[in-house]
């Protein structure tokens, strides 16, 4: 059975999704998971009606998934994927309810230690760059590993985002935005990217970082200039060669840091802009003062014949 069957069968419940996360303003990346999560799931129970699906046909759907190898944290996004869905039928009145709301998600790994670069690494990081678009290289990685931004809130960074008062307005996650006060050094950075900065042929529009043709910097460029520094940091740094490190451990290098030098987890969360805590705390087990302190303060009541062996 094709995807044409698929789409003759469910166009309408497609595309009602479709415009339901457009006008929710999820990202395209999202928008784009969500709909290839949906049609899989669609395709395995074609013919059936939504309105007919049960909760039965998901959980069997979530095994077919299990079974093909998919783990615990790409099968929950499947099943926010399908919650996402029949959430928008029954919004658009297409259906009554949601099959999909009480299958509990998989339990994941809690608190695995993120990848993240040492300080001394960062430094050989931003040593390792160079090249003709230089200034405005750097101050995406700087911004990065230095004040916890995602991609995609790099990508969308307009003008006007840079405050007088040396902070900057981020677009996150959800559409929400937040403020992050920047360090004086990247700062100026940021002024001088500016200063460098080709004029942007978009209109009204003033993106922050622009391709040589004037354009938005896309997603996949930003990566790709985060990407190849780490590629010249591996070669300069031989034994991070077999380390995972992508866009993304630059936040969390920035997130371990801010641990590091004693800052709070609220304080941190609203820096990162997470909507849960829980996100937050995979941080605090990379250097957790209190721990190591709260072990220190037994340290004499051990016996002392075993002490200093």
């Amino acid at each position: 059975m094709g995807q044409h069957e698929v789409a003759d069968c469910y166009g309408l419940e497609m595309e009602l999704f479709s415009i339901w996360m457009k006008n929710k303003g999820m990202t395209k990346s999202t928008h784009r998971a969500y709909m290839s999560d949906v049609s899989f799931f669609l395709q395995m129970v074609y013919p059936a009606e939504t309105k007919k699906i049960s909760k039965m046909e998901i959980m069997r759907y979530m095994a077919a998934c299990r079974e093909k190898g998919a783990g615990d944290e790409a099968r929950n996004r499947k099943l926010s994927s399908l919650r996402s869905f029949f959430k928008a039928l029954i919004e658009m009145e297409h259906m009554d309810s949601n099959p999909a709301a009480l299958i509990a998600k998989s339990k994941q790994e809690k608190n695995r230690i993120p990848v993240y670069l040492e300080e001394n690494e960062l430094e050989a990081l931003l040593h390792a760059m160079k090249g003709k678009y230089y200034i405005r290289n750097v101050s995406i990685v700087l911004l990065m590993a230095y004040a916890g931004l995602r991609v995609g809130e790099i990508h969308r960074m307009n003008v006007q985002d840079l405050q007088q008062d040396g902070s900057i307005h981020i677009l996150g996650k959800g559409r929400k935005w937040r403020v992050v006060p920047l360090p004086d050094a990247l700062r100026q950075m940021l002024n001088e990217a500016l200063a460098d900065r080709r004029e942007s042929k978009q209109g009204k529009e003033q993106p922050f970082f622009v391709s040589q043709f004037g354009r938005r910097l896309s997603i996949r460029m930003i990566q790709t200039v985060a990407d190849e520094t780490i590629k010249q940091l591996k070669l300069s740094m031989p034994a991070l060669a077999d380390k995972r490190i992508s866009s993304h451990k630059l936040r969390h290098s920035f997130a371990t840091m801010q641990i590091r030098s004693g800052t709070d987890i609220r304080t941190l969360q609203e820096l990162l802009g997470h909507a849960s805590i829980e996100t937050t705390q995979i941080y605090t087990h990379i250097d957790n003062k209190q721990l190591r302190s709260a072990m220190n303060n037994i340290s004499s009541k051990i016996p002392v014949q075993f002490q200093n062996r």
